[in-house]
């Protein structure tokens, strides 16, 4: 197999993400339900040669040092486990705004293995895919199949995939990074600490719409008020996103700064954004499906 080969690396969204508490490791446990947006960064492998990567694209100036990106992180801890992998150049552009709570550096990497996975002719269910995504990051192993599923743990522990209902959005980014240690810090957790238990899981509470917005709306993100007292311009984010025509509700993604809208319908949603972005063209704005 020689041809060029192409993913897509979809942005992941928590729903909701209740932190339970912290280990005496200092990790903190989670408890997040996620789904996946459509649309996300693209990634291609050349097969042959040398390990290697390229990135450009709208955000490709704030992906930082390619040598730690994890995409190459992902190879290389898939190499450990695969005799023989054969490997080649990727190239990534980068369409999500970086630092951002949409896992976008853990969905390129989850695209890597994909596409290292067809390449070597891998299944899915190889474990040492699995191994090699929770060795390069926590976030890593829900975006291996970018399914609606809930996390828990540090996120290595993934529920069966759910069958959720598509949810028209509008993601807005106002430009700033949130360090997601920082947002930890603040939140000021000792080791040890706990602060909620564990929810038993029924599907039926994401069986339609109107069950899934009751449940968001009893399991919010507890990264959100630490990560406005961080950035303040994230509360003016949820603000505008409350004001637009047909919005049920609005809240914080992973530990920021992006925010999501949740809208009735598609055409609701583009009009939503582009009247954003007609505001606030500073900001970065896209109208999608967010879907399991």
């Amino acid at each position: 197999m020689s041809a060029v080969l192409s993913d897509q690396a979809p942005a992941k969204v928590n729903l909701t993400l209740r932190i339970l508490g912290r280990r005496a490791d200092g990790y903190h446990e989670l408890e997040s339900l996620v789904v996946f947006a459509r649309l996300g960064d693209r990634l291609t492998l050349s097969p042959g040669g040398a390990l290697g990567l390229d990135i450009d694209g709208p955000t490709a100036a704030a992906a930082g040092d390619i040598a730690d990106n994890l995409v190459l992180r992902a190879a290389h801890a898939l190499a450990e486990r695969v005799e023989g992998l054969r490997l080649g150049r990727f190239a990534l552009t980068k369409h999500l705004p970086v630092a951002a709570g949409l896992g976008g550096g853990s969905a390129d990497a989850a695209a890597a293995l994909r596409l290292l996975a067809r390449l070597n002719a891998l299944a899915h269910s190889d474990p040492r895919l699995g191994e090699a995504a929770r060795q390069t990051g926590a976030d890593v192993p829900v975006c291996l199949e970018s399914r609606g599923r809930l996390m828990r743990g540090i996120g290595e522990i993934l529920s069966a995939p759910l069958g959720l209902p598509a949810l028209p959005a509008v993601l807005v980014n106002p430009g700033v990074a949130v360090p997601t240690k920082d947002v930890f810090a603040k939140l000021g957790l000792r080791p040890g600490e706990t602060c909620s238990a564990a929810q038993e899981l029924d599907p039926r509470q994401f069986n339609d719409r109107d069950a899934l917005m009751d449940y968001m709306r009893q399991h919010p993100n507890d990264l959100e008020r630490p990560a406005v007292a961080l950035q303040p311009v994230i509360a003016q984010v949820l603000v505008a996103l409350s004001d637009q025509k047909g919005c049920g509700l609005a809240r914080m993604s992973g530990s920021g700064a992006t925010c999501f809208g949740l809208f009735g319908s598609d055409r609701e949603a583009e009009a939503a954004a582009q009247a954003l972005a007609s505001t606030r063209p500073e900001w970065w704005v896209a109208a999608t499906v967010l879907s399991s």
